[in-house]
C-alpha cells in the first residue's frame, strides 16, 4: 500500500495538465479582450470615414 501512495503523492502529471488548461484559457482571455478592444477602435475608425464622407458629399 504505501509504494502506491507514495508514487500517486510523486505523480504530477495532472499538475500539468491543469497548469497548461489554466495557461490556455488566460491566452484566450487576452486575445478575445484584444480582439475587442481592436474591434472597437475599427468602428470608431469606419463611423469617422462614414461621417466624412457624408458631409463632403454634401
Amino acid at each position: 500500500m504505501k509504494p502506491n501512495l507514495s508514487r500517486f503523492v510523486k505523480d504530477e502529471s495532472g499538475a500539468t495538465a491543469i497548469e497548461y488548461g489554466l495557461i490556455a484559457a488566460l491566452i484566450s482571455v487576452v486575445i478575445i479582450a484584444t480582439i475587442t478592444a481592436v474591434g472597437t477602435q475599427l468602428q470608431k475608425t469606419f463611423t469617422s470615414i462614414s461621417g466624412a464622407l457624408s458631409t463632403a458629399n454634401n
